[in-house]
This record gives C-alpha cells, sequence and structure tokens, in this order.
C-alpha cells in the first residue's frame, strides 16, 4: 500500500482510534473475539537458545487478542518466537489491577507450558501500560526480561472521553486518568523497577493517549528507551488505533527483543517509502 493511501485509511478511522479507549465505539464483531492472532498460542512450542523467551501479547482497551495482534503475532512468530496471546478484563475493561492479576496468572501458564524462566511482554495501549502494574506490585520484576509498550497509557490521557466512558461501564478508563489513583501508585518511586528492560514506543499523531509524551517513563538509560517513530521515520503516519500495524514499529519490536537491554536508541528502521 502506498503511503497516500495509508495516510487516507488512518485519518478516515482516526475518531473511531480516539473512542477505542473509552469504549465508547463499537466493540469489534464477535466472530473471531476468542481466536488467538496468527502465530499465537501454540502451546507445544519450546523457546529455542536464540529467542529463549516466549511473547506474551497484551491488547488494549476495546480490543481482542486477535484483531490487535492479527499483524505483529505472525511476524513475531516467524521470526522465531514462541507467541501468546489472550483476551481479559471483559475487552479490557475491568480495573486494571484485576486485568494485571490474569496477566500474571497467564504469564504462569506460559512458563509452565514453555519452560521458560522469564517471558517479553509487549502490549498496545493500556496493554503497555497495565503489566508495569504486574511487574511493579505482583510479582513480575523476576519473570519479565523485556516490555515493550506501544502507544501505552503510562501517565493517563487527558482525552475527555475516558471519563465519560469511565463513569458508565469501564472501570480501566478511570484507572488511565492522569490523576488516577492507580497511576499515581504506579508511578510513585521508580517508574522503571529493576528486573525487565523497558521500550515505549509511540507517534507524535497519538489522538488517544494525550499528550503523546505521556507514554514516556523516566529511568536509567541502560534498561529504559523511549521511542517516538518520527524521530526516525518523520513521514510515519501511524495513529494510536493502528499503531500495532505499523511496519516501522515492528522493527523496533524486533529490535527491543532481539538484543541485551531495550531496543537501542540509535536504530534506523527502513521507513514507509512513497
Amino acid at each position: 500500500m502506498r503511503l497516500r493511501a495509508i495516510v487516507r485509511s488512518l485519518f478516515a478511522t482516526a475518531a473511531v482510534a480516539a473512542l477505542s479507549l473509552t469504549g465508547l465505539a463499537a466493540p469489534a464483531a464477535a466472530s473471531g473475539a476468542d481466536l488467538p492472532p496468527p502465530g499465537a498460542n501454540n502451546w507445544a512450542c519450546k523457546p529455542d537458545s536464540a529467542h529463549p523467551e516466549p511473547v506474551v501479547l497484551v491488547n488494549g482497551t476495546l480490543k481482542h487478542m486477535w484483531e490487535n495482534w492479527l499483524t505483529l503475532s505472525p511476524k513475531l512468530n516467524r521470526a522465531g518466537y514462541c507467541v501468546f496471546a489472550f483476551n481479559y478484563g471483559t475487552l479490557g475493561t475491568a480495573p486494571i489491577a484485576d486485568s494485571a492479576a490474569e496477566l500474571r496468572d497467564f504469564v504462569a501458564a506460559v512458563r509452565s507450558a514453555t519452560g521458560a524462566s522469564k517471558v517479553d511482554i509487549v502490549g498496545h495501549s493500556q496493554g503497555g501500560m497495565m503489566p508495569r502494574y504486574y511487574v511493579k506490585f505482583l510479582g513480575g520484576a523476576d519473570k519479565v526480561d523485556d516490555l515493550v509498550g506501544i502507544v501505552p497509557s503510562n501517565h493517563g490521557t487527558a482525552n475527555p472521553l475516558a471519563l465519560a466512558a469511565g463513569w458508565t461501564f469501564c472501570p480501566a478508563c478511570l484507572d488511565q486518568r492522569p490523576d488516577s489513583d492507580l497511576l499515581r501508585r504506579l508511578n510513585s518511586g521508580s517508574e522503571t523497577p529493576p528486573g525487565p528492560d523497558y521500550t515505549v514506543i509511540t507517534t507524535r499523531y497519538d489522538e488517544v493517549v494525550i499528550p503523546y509524551t505521556s507514554a514516556y517513563l523516566s529511568g536509567p538509560a541502560e534498561r529504559v528507551t523511549n521511542v517516538k517513530l518520527q524521530d526516525r521515520c518523520p513521514l510515519d503516519p501511524f495513529m494510536h488505533d493502528q499503531s500495532p500495524k505499523d511496519p516501522v514499529v515492528a522493527q523496533w519490536v524486533l529490535n527491543a527483543l532481539g538484543r541485551q537491554g531495550p531496543a537501542d536508541p540509535d536504530f534506523q528502521p527502513h521507513c514507509l517509502s512513497l
């Protein structure tokens, strides 16, 4: 697909993307909602020495695993990783602490099946922030090697629709307000406790996590890398909702997973061409 066509497609869905965090957009069709994305959930998969940690994919609010990871999951599988995904928290609307407990249990199942001592986690939106609760409060610090957040809501969002949805049916949306009790607790002290390496990938065109810089994490360079897509690929048009399908994002994810430490801040991906 040429870049101009991508731009038209992305901007046409901007409003839907903005509402997907808050739950005001219609959920995806039920068909496929309980199916893993291509390349995921082969419970007989055993990690090899080149890819020792299985990858757990964590979708965002009002998302299910099949649609969220339709593109990235098979890429990770083809690269040699054992890939796993799950649905949680009633399409990610449940309180984030409850969803983090579901993640804890799923990681335990993956580790048991694969024999791996640690997993890598790649999450989108809430799915990039919520695992930090697992790491910090639920014993995940020594069970996660890499945590890669794609447009994560690490410091919440000023999107006013989040509050409206939160008061109706989406406790996770209230948890993702910048001043929420959960985020104050999560971000007090160290935002990036020792254990995992942390990579944040965001886009200047994020219309859901507002401002986009609220995705960034503080911490020492040896275990924290913050990436803005347009710093390396100025013409990258991807916004929040479709960012897991961005081929540039996939390159950053693979870079983070394939090396010691977080993603290389000097990494130069192949950018989209005109």
